[in-house]
């Protein structure tokens, strides 16, 4: 694990001052993380002692504790909800957990513009198994990819510095790979019906060879249903340099007699059905 530090100045000091005095203070700075680490060395109190302040400054909804030995601190305006939104910290996060990450899916996609069915988590791409986090009505799953140093990411501004964001083209890459955590099929279709205008043709096709072939044939596929031709027909002429076998649209589901589609070799095994 990569060692995390709250962003200190040579000058800051809290020997034998409390610790909700540290906690403004970090606010007070735009500074809304810390590790619990941080305020051991920088404070002149026991371990028993820390540990009773943070329990006293958790239950009085001052900070949050989405994972242990992190601690996110809480402004007013964010009392009821028991946390900032996740774009607030998802960085310090990632960086206390050592782990490399963007943001993914319906979350990155709903940052693009793709709005209409907001996701109820915050939904983050990293290289390992990561249990969830919880922390008051913030609630972020992640999903694992092996590829994650190869996918196009953009750096946002944020309430509190930046995050990184899979770019158009990769998230509608990866809401086909991870069509199960993005609502399956249908809701796929829609929120691509929505990225499409944030979606270029060259990208796309750049893109492709860092995806599995089967991934390349689902995303044509419904960007064809949908009437996107522009955006589909690199695509289909990347497949056309390879050598690719009919696969269903929906893996795990029978295909039953239906016959693939000829020109991406996809078995249309649901209906694609858009709900704008």
């Amino acid at each position: 694990m990569l060692a995390y530090a709250t962003r200190m100045d040579k000058k800051d000091t809290y020997i034998n001052r409390s610790l909700p005095a540290f906690v403004n203070d970090l606010q007070a700075k735009g500074r809304y993380t810390f590790a619990r680490a941080d305020a051991a060395k920088l404070m002149a109190i026991t371990d028993l002692a820390l540990e009773a302040v943070l329990r006293r400054l958790k239950k009085r909804g001052r900070i949050a504790n989405p994972r242990r030995g992190f601690y996110v601190i809480i402004p007013l305006e964010y009392r009821e909800a028991g946390c900032p939104p996740a774009s607030w910290f998802i960085r310090d996060l990632m960086q206390f957990l050592g782990q490399p990450y963007y943001v993914g899916l319906l979350s990155a996609a709903a940052i693009h513009g793709a709005a209409h069915q907001q996701p109820m988590v915050f939904q983050v791409i990293t290289d390992r198994a990561t249990r969830r986090v919880r922390a008051g009505r913030v609630s972020i799953h992640f999903h694992i990819s092996g590829r994650i140093e190869k996918v196009p990411v953009v750096d946002l501004q944020t309430e509190t510095g930046s995050m990184r964001v899979s770019t158009p083209e990769a998230t509608a890459f990866d809401l086909v790979r991870f069509a199960a955590a993005a609502g399956h099929v249908n809701n796929v279709a829609t929120v691509l019906s929505e990225l499409s205008e944030k979606l270029a043709p060259a990208a796309l096709a750049k893109l492709a060879g860092s995806y599995a072939i089967p991934e390349v044939q689902r995303i044509g596929y419904l960007l064809e249903k949908l009437g996107e031709h522009e955006l589909s027909r690199p695509l289909a002429g990347w497949l056309a340099k390879r050598r690719y076998r009919p696969i269903p649209l929906v893996p795990g589901k029978s295909v039953g007699k239906i016959a693939a589609d000829p020109k991406w070799r996809v078995f249309p095994n649901e209906r694609v059905e858009v709900d704008l």
